[in-house]
């Protein structure tokens, strides 16, 4: 038997496609996995800032134990919150494992304060203030630890429009229903004395 379909209705088959289309694009469905992959983005520019700070440590503590090896302890502080810093292992489901987040967060805020110790240390030492390789590396900090403050107020930013779209609607229809994996990401709380970056300005 052969189904026979009214003309009309296949003209009317089109504008019913797009008409869907339109409500599906417009219902917000497709808010929560944009908003997310826009937080994972910023999250990866945090990642690596804090790893171009990392990358700075080893020729500036070479450069600071040249002119001022008595500073022993200040140095090794450094380097064991390198260390630290650096044994934690994040990826994008970081942002989603509010244990892992803190320990990350607590290892940075480490080691910036072994750093602003260690920069403190560098008044004492006329010689080492003047030093050009010093001077760079001082440069390229504060850049980086400025940068750092960037990027994390671009996550915080992505991560708060995120968990507010999980919560609100229509969003939060999509998260109990289709997305119902997507859990709030985590984002930094201020530490003490990490509202500004270290002064590296001499």
């Amino acid at each position: 038997m052969i189904a026979l379909v009214h003309p009309s209705a296949r003209r009317f088959t089109p504008f019913l496609a797009v008409l869907l289309a339109l409500f599906v694009s417009g219902c917000g469905i497709n808010n929560i996995p944009t908003l997310e992959e826009q937080a994972k983005a910023k999250w990866s520019d945090v990642q690596n800032q804090y790893q171009r700070r990392t990358d700075l440590i080893p020729n500036l503590v070479e450069t600071v134990k040249g002119y001022a090896k008595q500073e022993k302890e200040v140095l090794e502080a450094v380097i064991n919150a390198r260390a630290r810093a650096t044994q934690i292992q994040v990826n994008a489901n970081t942002v989603t494992d509010p244990d892992t987040f803190k320990k990350f967060q607590e290892a940075q805020a480490q080691l910036s304060g072994a750093l602003g110790r260690l920069i403190a240390t560098v008044e004492n030492y006329p010689d080492l203030k003047s030093n050009q390789n010093f001077l760079a590396l001082q440069s390229q900090l504060e850049g980086t630890e400025n940068r750092i403050a960037v990027a994390r107020k671009d996550y915080i930013e992505a991560v708060r429009a995120y968990n507010t779209e999980l919560r609100t609607l229509p969003g939060s229809i999509w998260a109990n229903t289709v997305y119902r994996s997507h859990k709030p990401m985590e984002t930094f709380t201020a530490t003490e004395g990490s509202q500004k970056p270290p002064n590296v300005k001499f």
